[in-house]
């Protein structure tokens, strides 16, 4: 019984340092390299970039009022519609004393005018029926009297004007109604009522009462880098994305590229514009952030194979291409002259030709 028991711990020990011998063996053999295989084929390369911006309308207008004055009444809010010369609010005048004082002594000294020009038109009219005075002495009197009238309104005009912001002869054309200066659409009404506004001077701006722009006119406005800006050109055309509206694209037509940079985060960019065109019944809000991609150089129909593919050693380009019929595989360094890439695929002019197989990066997974 002993002498079997020697025999199985001798069979096991043998078997370990079998199971040990072998497994150090095959750990000591070097692992068979697999690598990514990939078929050069035909395809259309495109080098693109994408310009971050927002979309604006192109003219915005600010309306703003020709009296100082208080904000009675607001006839529109953001988001209406309005045809230009629509009334959007109206003006209580708060008349300034020393212009209302002026024009109240005015409107006293024309009527002392206009009370002596009566008389002495009057008089000189008696003279002239019983043939006393010339025909040029009586037409000097009444241009007189004639002048002094017109006087009298004026001044009452310029008061009316000055205590109510409105003459009772230019009713139509009061200055306490704002009205629009073009037709579209009410961004925004930054006034209330009971609001002061200042009329535009030459020494202040004047108070906005609404900014109005026609959102049927719409641009991209964003900025490109220094390095990618000698690119462009005026009329390319461009795909605007705009996330807001659930990533709808519609395409612009570059107009405008800055001939000035401006420094943003330490890089010089170059402000560009383009025209949005917005079919269908999108409503489009200013202001949405907006991305547009245009395409700086194309290729169609090339010769491709993957980027990760190329060797380069300097300026040269190198694939390995997979020799028929080989096993274990063999790989042949092969020299390529390179074209365009899109970052993911490349162009390849020479050095290789369609339907072959190269070799790309090594597969990490591989046993």
């Amino acid at each position: 019984m002993k002498k079997y028991l020697q025999l199985a711990v001798a069979a096991i020990i043998a078997l370990v340092f079998v199971g040990t011998f072998v497994f150090l063996y095959r750990k000591s053999r070097p692992k068979e390299t697999v690598y990514n295989e990939f078929v050069s084929k035909r395809a259309d390369i495109r080098k693109t970039t994408v310009i971050t911006g927002r979309i604006e309308p192109r003219d915005e207008v600010s309306v703003k009022p020709q009296i100082s004055g208080i904000i009675t009444q607001l006839y529109k809010q953001a988001g209406d519609r309005v045809d230009a010369g629509e009334v959007i609010a109206r003006v209580k005048v708060i008349p300034d004393m020393g212009q209302l004082s002026s024009a109240e002594a005015r409107v006293r000294l024309a009527e002392v005018n206009l009370a002596q020009a009566r008389v002495d038109h009057q008089r000189m009219q008696n003279l002239y029926r019983k043939q006393l005075v010339s025909d040029d002495a009586y037409d000097k009197v009444h241009q007189s009297l004639v002048q002094a009238e017109e006087e009298k309104a004026a001044a009452t005009d310029a008061l009316e004007v000055v205590r109510d912001g409105v003459s009772r002869r230019n009713a139509k054309a009061s200055s306490t109604l704002i009205r629009s200066t073009i037709s579209g659409v009410v961004l925004d009404v930054p006034v209330k009522v009971g609001n002061t506004v200042v009329l535009s001077n030459t020494f202040n701006d004047g108070t906005t009462i609404a900014s109005v722009a026609d959102m049927n006119d719409l641009i991209f406005r964003g900025n490109i880098d220094e390095t990618e800006v000698g690119r462009l050109v005026q009329g390319m055309s461009m795909r605007i994305t705009v996330g807001a509206l659930h990533d709808l694209a519609f395409d612009a037509t570059l107009e405008y590229i800055s001939p000035k940079a401006v420094e943003q985060g330490g890089a010089n960019q170059f402000e560009v514009k383009a025209a949005v065109r917005v079919e269908g019944d999108v409503y489009m809000r200013s202001g949405y952030s907006a991305n547009a991609e245009i395409v700086l150089e194309e290729v169609d129909k090339v010769l491709s194979v993957p980027e990760s593919a190329i060797e380069f050693s300097g300026d040269t380009a190198f694939v390995y291409v997979l020799e028929p019929g080989t096993s274990p595989k063999v790989y042949r360094r092969t020299r390529v002259e390179t074209g365009l890439s899109d970052g993911v695929d490349i162009e390849i002019r020479s050095g290789v030709e369609e339907g072959q197989t190269v070799r790309g990066p090594q597969k990490l997974d591989a046993q």
